[in-house]
């Protein structure tokens, strides 16, 4: 690692990862629903909000719930997974891609990633339903914003059939052969969390073509009401819809959500560019069939480029080397000079609560060599390292990848990314 005392001050404002971008409507739809006193879960916000989504991703109907966890919840239970139902999943993702499998009692198992784009490994799917060919459900995400092999996925699903729920929570606005993300699935999801393209501050939607399907949503969310002069309750319900609040600011972010993902390209094409000299990779997508929305840009450093690092459960350990780094080192020097970075996401069959459960990768079951993996250490028959999530987690990061970060600023960060590599 360089001295600080050659090189940058400390950014004098936090350099985010990604942080809500306001813009002045929103301000006046929440204080429309303030002055009309419509504050809960009924209003001209969340109708506009619905409204909105359906123009811009191409579906018919659009449920706002409070989260996009809660919209997946909703998703895993019109799939009709009981308990003890197994489930694929993908898993290199967030751990709210697969809860909602538990929380109706499924048994999530874990499908391999590919390097073409960071998603589910549709060779490892075909794999998953060789060894259970009894699964019915298919949950895939879209990671980081990049459209995965979505035809591939549902060709296979459509042959053993299965339903498919479509995790768009970090691609709104991205786009597969010309298609928004979010009307692939047979039931899709997405999020308004505080740090995606677009915000509520919290929020989600659950997408469908299914009038029956989004009635259905919209009396579960509700706590399950009947249509009854008092409160009568047939089955279990849940306190999931989205506030006349949150939706006021959904509904302002709408309209600048392609400004959004311009700036947050040029952001991607500015690592691009700037590390091109590095030992290292951007986060990759497929150019000919897919737009990404490029929420967070990542890195990829080379196998030969990486320094040594051992990760703990909580904890991780690098030893520095000329001309080499990790992101271990990359990430903690970023954070000496106020900017945020992170780890790529741990996968799911790495993490304690579920390692356990079963885990699928494109030559077949994954957890026979489990502790024999290392990045790279355990290789396929193309040569390549068989746990392709494992090996992205060990070797990946994510860069600051705030839309309102100057030009100046970027160019500062990636001069202290080369320097890791001095």
């Amino acid at each position: 690692m360089f001295s600080q005392r050659e090189q940058f001050k400390p950014f004098e404002s936090r350099i985010w990862l990604s942080s809500p971008t306001m813009h002045g409507p929103e301000l006046e739809y929440v204080k429309e629903a303030y002055e009309t006193n419509w504050m809960s879960t009924v209003g001209a916000n969340i109708n506009e909000a619905e409204r909105l989504a359906c123009e811009k991703i191409g579906c018919k109907y659009a449920v706002a719930l409070s989260a996009g966890t809660a919209a997946l919840h909703m998703a895993v239970k019109l799939a009709g997974v009981k308990p003890g139902d197994r489930v694929f999943c993908s898993d290199m993702t967030f751990d709210a891609t697969v809860n909602p499998v538990v929380y109706e009692g499924g048994i999530p198992v874990f499908i391999d990633t590919e390097y073409d784009t960071w998603n589910m490994d549709p060779a490892a799917l075909e794999k998953a339903f060789e060894l259970y060919p009894n699964v019915k459900v298919v949950v895939t995400a879209h990671l980081y914003g990049t459209p995965g092999k979505i035809d591939e996925i549902r060709s296979i699903c459509a042959r053993h059939g299965a339903l498919l729920i479509e995790d768009a929570a970090e691609s709104l606005g991205a786009t597969y052969k010309g298609r928004q993300t979010g009307t692939f699935g047979d039931v899709s999801a997405i999020s308004f969390n505080g740090n995606k393209i677009i915000t509520g501050s919290s929020g989600g939607m659950l997408l469908t073509d299914d009038k029956e399907e989004a009635e259905k949503v919209r009396k579960w969310s509700t706590q399950a009401r009947e249509n009854a002069p008092w409160y009568q309750h047939e089955e279990l319900g849940y306190n999931y819809r989205m506030s006349n609040v949150i939706a006021g600011i959904v509904r302002g972010q709408f309209g600048f959500l392609e400004e959004h993902i311009a700036q947050k390209k040029a952001i991607y094409e500015r690592y691009r560019d700037g590390l091109k000299d590095l030992p290292v990779k951007m986060n990759p997508f497929d150019a000919e069939n897919s737009e990404p929305n490029f929420w967070l840009s990542c890195l990829l450093i080379e196998e030969e480029a990486m320094c040594r690092q051992v990760r703990g459960e909580c904890d991780v350990l690098y030893k520095p080397e000329p001309g080499k780094s990790c992101p271990t080192e990359i990430l903690e020097t970023l954070a000496q000079y106020n900017a945020e970075g992170r780890p790529i996401w741990k996968p799911m069959h790495m993490q304690p609560i579920y390692r356990m459960n079963g885990f699928v990768t494109r030559e077949g079951s994954g957890r026979a060599k489990t502790n024999a993996y290392i990045a790279g250490g355990v290789k396929g028959t193309d040569g390549r390292p068989l746990d392709v999530g494992m090996n992205i987690f060990q070797r990946g990061l994510c860069l600051p990848s705030d839309n309102k970060m100057t030009v100046e600023q970027q160019d500062t960060v990636i001069e202290i990314i080369k320097r890791c590599f001095d």
